[in-house]
C-alpha cells in the first residue's frame, strides 16, 4: 500500500532550488534561504502568495548567532507576510525532518502548498567552534573537549565494526573504495564542493595529504564542512511546474536511543527500522529502486547503510562494492551526487538537498550525473551516529 492509497492524497514534490555547497564567503544564511527559497516556488510554477506553510531545517548549535531563521523565508516577497514558518531541528537530519513535518501538514489537510527550506552556515566558523556544535548532538560528548570531534566517534564505529567481521583487515581499503567511488561521481555535480576524483589509491592511502584524522579514518574518510541550502515545495496536486513532479509513494522515521551503551554500535537499528516503515508504506523492495542518496557522513556510514537497508547481511557490506552493485552502472548505484562526501554537508541543508537530487534525476533533469531512465529513488538521512533516522521513496510520475 502506497502512501496515496493509504492517506487518500498525493505528495508531491513541485519545484526545488540547490545552491552550490562549499565556503561560500559573499553568502549569509539569509541569502541562501531567499535564493533556494525563490528558486524553488519559481520552478513550482507558483506565486510566494500561493504558498501555505514553511519549515526550515537548520541545526546551527552555536555555528551563526541567529538562533530564530524560520521567518527569513519570508524576506522571498511581501506576499509571504504572515505565512506560518517553523524551524525544524534533528541534528544531521534536520532537512529531512523538515521534509517529514512538511509532508504531515499536507495530509493533515492543514495546508495544501508547503516550503521546504534546509540551509546552514559553517565555514565562517572555526574548527573549535564548529567541532563543539557538532558534538552537540552526541550524549555523552557534548560540552566537552575533543580533539578528533564527531570524526572520532564515527572511528570508534569502525573500530568496532572492523573487531567484529573485518579478521582479514581489509577495512581500510573497503572504506577507500566508496571513497574514491562518491569522489568520482561528485565530479559531475556542479553543486558538489569536492570535484576531483581522487583514485582509490589516494583514497586507500595514509599521505601527508591524506592524513589520518581519527584511526582508522583518513582525511578522504570524512566529509567537508560546508555551506549551503537547498528547497523544495510539496503539494497535493500537480502545480504546472518546469518540470514534471515526483511523487513521495512512502516514508519512514525511527529514533534509537541516546546513550551509547544502548545501541550496539555496528547495527544502526534504527536506521535499518526507518528504511523498512519507508519501503512499507511504498509497498516496494530494495530490488525495486533505482537509485539511493544516502548519509554518507563518514564512508563507514555508507557501509552501514548497505546493511541497514538491506542490501547486505551484517558484516558484508564490502560485497556491495565487490560485486558492483552501488556504482553507477551497478544494481543500486548509492550516491550519484557524490554523496555528504563529496557534494559537501552543511548540516541542515543535507536531507533536502538528498531530496533534490533524487528528485532531478526521476525527472531527468540531473545533467550530466543523470542515469538512464530511472523511475523510483531512496533518500537516507541521520543524524548523530543512528540516532535520528528517515528515509523517502520517491517516484517519477
Amino acid at each position: 500500500m502506497s502512501l496515496q492509497e493509504q492517506f487518500g492524497k498525493d505528495v508531491l514534490i513541485t519545484g526545488w532550488g540547490h545552491s552550490p555547497f562549499g565556503k561560500l564567503a559573499d553568502e549569509t544564511l539569509e541569502s541562501l534561504i531567499v535564493k533556494v527559497a525563490t528558486d524553488a516556488i519559481s520552478t513550482a510554477g507558483l506565486e510566494p502568495g500561493q504558498i501555505d506553510e514553511i519549515y526550515v531545517g537548520h541545526f546551527n548549535s552555536g555555528m551563526v548567532p541567529l538562533a530564530f531563521p524560520s521567518s527569513l523565508a519570508l524576506q522571498v516577497s511581501p506576499e509571504l507576510a504572515n505565512v506560518p514558518a517553523t524551524r525544524v531541528e534533528n541534528a544531521c537530519a534536520s532537512g529531512s525532518a523538515a521534509f517529514q513535518q512538511g509532508t504531515k501538514s499536507l495530509l493533515a489537510g492543514t495546508a495544501g502548498t508547503v516550503l521546504v527550506i534546509g540551509a546552514e552556515k559553517m565555514t565562517h566558523a572555526g574548527a573549535d567552534v564548529v567541532g563543539a556544535g557538532l558534538l552537540g548532538a552526541d550524549y555523552e560528548m557534548a560540552g566537552r573537549p575533543s580533539t578528533t570531534g564527531f570524526t572520532g566517534l564515527f572511528a570508534e564505529v569502525a573500530q568496532h565494526y572492523a573487531k567484529r567481521y573485518d579478521a582479514e583487515g581489509k577495512l581500510g581499503d573497503v572504506l577507500g573504495s566508496i571513497a574514491a567511488k562518491n569522489h568520482r561521481n561528485g565530479v559531475d555535480n556542479p553543486y558538489a564542493q569536492l570535484r576531483k576524483d581522487l583514485g582509490e589509491e589516494f583514497c586507500r592511502t595514509v599521505s601527508d595529504k591524506n592524513p589520518v584524522v581519527a584511526d582508522p579514518l583518513r582525511r578522504t574518510d570524512c566529509s567537508p564542512v560546508s555551506d549551503g541550502a537547498a528547497a523544495v515545495v510539496l503539494s497535493t496536486a500537480p502545480t504546472g511546474g518546469a518540470t514534471a513532479p515526483v511523487r513521495l509513494a512512502g516514508f519512514g522515521h525511527a529514533n534509537d536511543f541516546f546513550p551509547a551503551d544502548r545501541r550496539d554500535p555496528t547495527a544502526f537499528e534504527a536506521t535499518r527500522v526507518s528504511w523498512q516503515r519507508a519501503l512499507a508504506m511504498a509497498g516496494v523492495g530494495l530490488e525495486d529502486l533505482d537509485l539511493a542518496e544516502v548519509h554518507d557522513c563518514f564512508t563507514i556510514a555508507e557501509l552501514l547503510m548497505y546493511e541497514a537497508m538491506g542490501l547486505t547481511e551484517a558484516g558484508q557490506g564490502a560485497r556491495a562494492l565487490e560485486e558492483g552493485w552501488v556504482y553507477k552502472d551497478g544494481k543500486l548505484p548509492v550516491n550519484v551526487s557524490g554523496g555528504l562526501k563529496s557534494k559537501g554537508h552543511p548540516v541542515g541543508a543535507t536531507g533536502v538537498s538528498q531530496h533534490v537530487l533524487a528528485a532531478m534525476q526521476l525527472t531527468g533533469t540531473a545533467g550530466a550525473m543523470q542515469l538512464a531512465n530511472p523511475r523510483r529513488a531512496a533518500v537516507q538521512n541521520m543524524g548523530g551516529v543512528g540516532i535520528a533516522n528517515y528515509v523517502s521513496v520517491l517516484e517519477a510520475v
